[in-house]
């Protein structure tokens, strides 16, 4: 039986990675994740394409009497403190060339953020009404993340990766570099009759997931970036794997080279490192 081996959220998006054990999934996906987003001092949202350093960020939301509380850590600099303000006015933001709203946090965050980024910024959270509405075959709701609310990957894809890169004489590639924010395993190729020819890259092809008592609905394939380019230990730059070597599978007809697959949630409810992952509906992969 598959089951979930990794939970993963991302409180500001683009910043580090915080594994969980438990966590809630809302209709925009795991509690908090990507609740957050830094900005240039214009509000265009940065991300590690062009602002790599943030994977050094570290980042941690508490909850507190008065709301929430972000913790941001890095290298070299006290951590930085803020009370999450979701009353303030909302102003136009823009992720990835989507205009969005978001609530600025004020001036101490954007200082401490342009200090470690060494370039203006602003720090805004998501407004509490959010009602941004996602694509794909599954229609659903996201905060900041570049699509879906949930990405999930197979560690079973990313072995087979890995034999391809160990083939070219590439290193093996952990799965901090695709940002998931659910790992299934056991995904091992009699998971249904019609699916059965490989274990990996079955993600491409589950339409419908029961996780925990949550239900997903497939939305699209994960359309790779440079970002997969980026060491989230160092934030240096490694390229140019795992895009030269996925662009000789895994050409998307859209275009752009694809690895895991992003869902929609149908049905929110509580997942765990260790649920069962039951695949209720299978489809056609879209390579």
């Amino acid at each position: 039986m598959a089951e979930v081996v990794e939970l993963v959220t991302y409180p500001v998006k683009g910043c580090a990675a915080v594994p969980l054990r438990e966590a809630a999934l809302e209709p925009a996906g795991i509690a908090g994740d990507r609740g957050f987003l830094v900005t240039t001092s214009e509000g265009v949202g940065r991300t590690q394409r062009r602002d790599p350093a943030l994977a050094l960020i570290s980042p941690e939301v508490t909850r507190t009497p008065a709301g929430e509380r972000l913790t941001l850590r890095a290298p070299g600099a006290e951590a930085l403190h803020v009370e999450a303000d979701l009353a303030g006015p909302r102003r136009g933001v823009d992720m990835l060339g989507r205009p969005l709203r978001g609530i600025d946090q004020g001036d101490e965050a954007a200082d401490w953020l342009s200090e470690v980024l060494g370039s203006r910024s602003r720090l805004f959270r998501v407004p509490p009404e959010n009602g941004r509405i996602t694509d794909g075959l599954t229609p659903g709701t996201s905060r900041y993340a570049d699509s879906c609310a949930v990405h999930l990957v197979s560690r079973a894809s990313l072995d087979h990766l890995n034999k391809r890169l160990a083939d070219r004489g590439a290193e093996p590639l952990p799965m901090s570099r695709f940002r998931p924010n659910i790992v299934v395993d056991g995904w091992n190729g009699e998971q249904d009759a019609e699916h059965a020819e490989h274990a990996e890259y079955a993600e491409d092809t589950a339409r419908r997931l029961r996780i925990g008592g949550s239900e997903l609905g497939y939305a699209k394939l994960a359309i790779r970036c440079a970002v997969t380019l980026v060491a989230q230990d160092s934030a240096a730059k490694r390229g140019p794997e795992p895009l030269r070597t996925l662009a000789t599978y895994r050409r998307a007809a859209e275009g752009g080279v694809a690895f895991g697959a992003k869902f929609a949630v149908l049905r929110p409810g509580t997942l765990a490192v260790g649920d069962p992952v039951e695949v209720t509906a299978w489809g056609a992969s879209e390579l």
